[in-house]
């Protein structure tokens, strides 16, 4: 039995002694000795590939996947999974946010039930400052009323993968990738584990930017609602401005001259208008966006060499 464990490198220097040594006491515990540690270099800008290349000469089962610069977290894993060659394939972020040894529990469940494909981790209580409970919480609860793949909330990168399940993931080809989407809507049997996720020592690289990219990517990638409600939503507003007329036509017929038709009424109208219809027209970009990056048939990411 070959477990493969997949993470990331991006200014990951400062963790990978310690994961290392985590991950490796994790798969003696469960007494694999068949396996391989994949890293794919997402253009990290300090030195962790080089210190890594320095590991494998004393662990030969360490394997790099240095890219041709950053693309991107969820762009990263996918390369990662692709290259993987286990039976199991470990998904594992390197903060030690996660502890490695996670792998144990996922492991026994994973072998004690056959029937499962996933074993992922979620935490019941988010971790962090009252802001990132919030917004955390805002990101699972919008993604799910927006989306038609329903997803649980606050799911980790952590996860113990079979190869079938791997397979049909990487099928999917998306160039838009949302990696917690993608990986419900494939289906399979899947199982939620608790986990108690700790702090990150020093600054996290994920920004307040990124995540709402990530919220932008998720809910655009997974759902077509927000079209649907600007349909709607346009509706209404056509629907009401009749009625405004109507009755700002009968208040002239009835009053005569005591009404006055202001021009800041127009203007309010007209900025207002102006208002709706680029954001109307901004969505509507998004996707158009979106397809375009899908029919381009560029690859995901360029993986520039490979440290085997």
């Amino acid at each position: 039995m070959k477990i493969s464990v997949v993470t990331t490198l991006y200014k990951s220097k400062f963790f990978l002694d310690e994961f290392i040594a985590g991950i490796q006491i994790a798969l003696k515990q469960i007494k694999c000795l068949d396996y391989e540690l994949v890293f794919v270099n997402d253009g990290s800008p300090d030195d962790s590939l080089q210190h890594l290349l320095e590991r494998k000469k004393e662990i030969p089962q360490i394997k790099v996947l240095d890219l041709s610069r950053n693309f991107g977290h969820h762009y990263a894993i996918q390369v990662g999974l692709e290259y993987a060659s286990g039976d199991y394939v470990f998904l594992i972020d390197n903060d030690l946010e996660t502890p490695p040894s996670v792998l144990i529990d996922f492991y026994k469940e994973i072998t004690n039930d056959r029937s499962l494909d996933v074993v992922y981790g979620y935490q019941e209580i988010r971790k962090g400052n009252f802001v990132e409970k919030c917004t955390g919480s805002i990101f699972w609860v919008l993604i799910n009323k927006l989306s038609d793949t329903k997803i649980p909330h606050n799911i980790l990168t952590e996860r113990l993968m079979t190869k079938q399940y791997v397979e049909s993931l990487l099928h999917l080809q998306d160039a838009n990738v949302f990696l917690g989407g993608m990986m419900h809507w494939v289906g399979f049997n899947q199982k939620g584990l608790p986990i108690k996720k700790g702090q990150r020592k020093g600054e996290s690289t994920y920004s307040l930017k990124s995540r709402a990219e990530l919220m932008l990517q998720a809910i655009t990638s997974f759902s077509g609602k927000p079209l649907e409600w600007l349909f709607y939503f346009g509706l209404s507003i056509s629907f009401f401005s009749t009625l405004f007329i109507i009755f700002l036509i009968m208040q002239k017929v009835i009053h005569q001259d005591e009404v006055q038709l202001g021009w800041t009424s127009i203007v309010a109208i007209n900025v207002l208008i102006l208002g709706v219809i680029s954001t109307f027209l901004g969505i509507i970009g998004i996707y158009i966006y979106k397809i375009f990056r899908q029919v381009q048939g560029r690859p995901n990411s360029i993986i520039k060499k490979i440290y085997d």
